[in-house]
């Protein structure tokens, strides 16, 4: 590994007393470090919300004069010396929580693979919840010491801009991402030269070159087929998340998963553990085997080798959203290969088969669960559903012993908790609470927090979201030629002191965005009650390919224009992890209806909770788990339905009666003028001091070390392998 370096981008001309500064930048730390981002916006406040928190840009941009004012600033200085200290003994901790649990395994590697990682909004590689999970992941792992490093695709064009047109339809903007102004470094080799890997297509040779990003202690290395020596086709391979074209699908996939094991080897990783997040990374265990046929073994010696190195984590509960390629694509592009694995093609074929109603696919789901040691879904709902729906691979096994577990997600506590919150858990909680944040017992002083705290910061929450959104909404008005209409719908009419909603999400039809406005007579009663009124935001956006999904949001939009809702209707467009934070933080109740048991875990009511936002939701994924009953609502029974129509019936029923007769009463009643409602803080207080240890990413990665990582590494953790169907 020596011989290669992430390059030097340390160019800003800082002044000595905060030149570090210009290396924070390229450590992500700083976006979960509780102190740290304020060095960027005491500088210039405005300027860092306008490049939407881009360290890079920041000190590229910012005007000597504001530079010049806080070398001058003694508080600032103070800042700036404690939050280098803390960097710089959080970098070279050697009693980290794996350090001490696990000495014996620092020497064994964990490599993690994921097509998408959501860090932070300058960086918008994501789609989604399974990107945000994995970043999620690889800060926990850092903040724990794990001896991790992972593997995905920088996409130039990113995920993209949302622009939402006075009619309510979905537009998709591309901006292309100048890799230069963010904090991401190129791998070079020993003579200054990009690293570049490369994987064989149909009749040509595909590279990549490697950038790094730094979370933390983690290395996270981006491939990125934009360069000169690839065809102008080719280069567009990194481009975009989630192509609908199957060619330029599993030429990603290629990439990802036999590139992603070349990338490691040449930077000297031989990880013992392999951690495959979804499917798309599945083509790594083919890699792993012809490695291991190339050093004498037979296919069968090395699947089994391969088998125990290797963890699957599955996060769709329904067969439509597994990536299954037609046996013609991969005659394509692997009858080069599997003559490597001594192969031919029906034994190739039968590696990853699954016959699917519109004929016999290659799976990557089966590919990974049969090439895995470990396997797991991502809640306990989602693990039953998981045993169902792969029951075939083990037919001799009932439902129960399928050997697929479950680790319920969870989210990175740092990352998403208020900076307000943050303070008062310091003031209450144990000095240690925040080493110590999975341990329930840390928690139970939220309860001795006073009431009038605990809503002076809701209430300062909920402020900070409402002038969040003015603000938008005045530079749209200003710069985007936008219809008025489109500016109340932005939110410019919502009242911060009025009880609000949030329902924020990527709008696929499942997760039915509508059912709160199947009624809206009903509705609009308790959102323009006098004195007692509601309001909800909405977010999210539809893939692009995604019709229906779009259509959602067309309708959901076309609601919010109404004039008979008083602007208290919102659709907030181009949703990202910035107006997310904004959002689980600012609301009092985060409204989830997915149709069960269609949401396999869910983390965005994860971090509402965290932040004292009360869930009102589906009895599906980890909401199943951490309801109790006192720390928020359920929307219908613990169930589920052969008939969607009579579910959606039910369940709209059920979520009108909860509003009308719980959440809004609770709100506004028993309480005099400028008292605290005590007993919706009651509530509060129950879901932070329930929801957010149980559901960190600490106790999450904790887990996944000592269930799947830790038998691995010793060498036990082989379960039954799936039979060939």
């Amino acid at each position: 590994m020596a011989q290669f370096r992430a390059a030097k981008r340390n160019h800003f001309n800082l002044p000595r007393p905060i030149e570090r500064l210009g290396e924070l930048v390229y450590n992500l730390w700083w976006t979960w470090a509780p102190e740290a981002e304020r060095l960027f916006d005491r500088i210039d406040p405005s300027l860092w919300e306008r490049l939407n928190h881009n360290p890079v840009l920041f000190l590229r941009q910012v005007e000597r004069s504001h530079i010049n004012a806080v070398i001058h600033d003694k508080s600032y200085l103070q800042l700036y010396m404690q939050t280098m200290q803390a960097f710089d003994d959080y970098m070279l901790a050697e009693n980290t929580w794996f350090t001490r649990e696990h000495a014996g395994l620092l020497h064994k590697p964990i490599a993690y693979l994921s097509s998408e990682f959501g860090l932070h909004e300058t960086l918008p590689i994501y789609a989604g919840g399974l990107g945000i999970l994995s970043g999620d992941h690889l800060k926990e792992a850092s903040d724990l010491g794990l001896p991790l490093v992972a593997v995905g695709f920088i996409y130039h064009q990113g995920y993209f801009s949302q622009h939402i047109t006075e009619d309510g339809w979905q537009e998709a903007h591309q901006v292309t991402l100048d890799f230069n102004d963010l904090p991401v470094a190129p791998v070079l080799d020993e003579v200054e030269r990009p690293l570049m890997v490369s994987v064989d297509l149909p009749g040509r040779t595909v590279h990549a070159r490697l950038l790094e990003i730094r979370v933390g202690r983690v290395p996270l290395y981006l491939l990125d087929s934009n360069v000169e020596d690839n065809t102008s086709t080719d280069r567009e391979l990194t481009a975009r998340l989630y192509s609908s074209d199957l060619d330029l699908r599993i030429s990603q996939e290629i990439l990802l998963g036999i590139g992603g094991v070349r990338a490691l080897r040449m930077l000297g990783y031989n990880p013992t553990v392999w951690h495959m997040n979804e499917g798309h990374s599945a083509f790594l265990v083919l890699e792993q085997a012809r490695e291991l046929i190339q050093s004498g073994r037979t296919f069968e010696e090395a699947s089994q080798q391969v088998r125990a190195a290797n963890i699957f984590t599955t996060h769709t509960p329904v067969p439509a959203g597994s990536d299954e390629f037609p046996h013609w694509l991969i005659d394509k592009y692997f009858s080069n290969y599997w003559p490597h694995l001594g192969l031919n093609r029906e034994q190739f074929i039968q590696i990853a088969n699954r016959e699917m109603p519109w004929g016999e696919t290659f799976s990557m789901p089966v590919l990974a669960m049969k090439m895995a040691a470990q396997r797991n879904g991502v809640s306990e709902l989602h693990g039953q559903v998981a045993r169902r729906m792969w029951n075939f691979l083990w037919p001799e096994l009932p439902d129960s012993e399928v050997p697929i577990s479950h680790i319920t997600n969870g989210i990175h506590t740092g990352t998403w908790i208020a900076r307000s919150l943050f303070e008062l858990l310091n003031n209450y909680l144990e000095a240690d609470w925040y080493e110590n944040l999975d341990d329930p017992d840390v928690w139970e002083a939220v309860n001795s927090i006073p009431d009038d705290e605990l809503w002076d910061m809701r209430r300062h929450l909920k402020r900070k979201l409402v002038a969040y959104m003015r603000e938008r909404a005045r530079d749209q008005w200003m710069h985007d030629s936008v219809h008025p209409i489109q500016i109340i719908a932005d939110g410019t009419l919502l009242d911060p002191y009025a009880l609000t909603i949030g329902f924020a999400r990527r709008f696929a039809t499942y997760k039915r965005a509508s059912l709160v406005l199947s009624d809206m007579e009903r509705l609009l009663k308790m959102v323009n009650a006098p004195n007692r009124p509601l309001q909800i935001i909405f977010a999210g956006k539809a893939h692009p390919a995604d019709e229906p999904g779009k259509q959602l949001i067309q309708e959901v939009y076309r609601a919010v224009k109404q004039s008979d809702n008083g602007g208290r209707l919102v659709f907030l467009e181009d949703y990202d992890i910035n107006l997310a934070r904004y959002l689980v933080q600012g609301v009092d109740v985060w409204l989830n209806t997915p149709r069960r048991p269609n949401e396999a875990s869910g983390t965005s009511g994860q971090k509402a909770a965290l932040n004292g936002v009360l869930n009102f939701s589906i009895l599906d994924g980890w909401w199943r788990e951490g309801y109790n009953g006192r720390n928020g609502w359920a929307i219908g029974e613990d169930r589920d339905y052969e008939d969607h129509d009579a579910q959606d019936a039910a369940e709209a029923e059920s979520l009108y009666n909860i509003l009308e007769n719980e959440i809004v009463p609770l709100y506004y009643n028993n309480r005099g003028p400028g008292e605290p409602p005590s007993e919706w803080l009651r509530m509060v207080k129950e879901s932070i001091r329930t929801l957010g240890p149980r559901f960190s990413m600490r106790r999450m990665v904790k887990e996944y070390t000592t269930d799947l990582y830790q038998p691995v590494m010793l060498g036990n953790g082989q379960l039954p392998p799936a039979q060939d169907r």
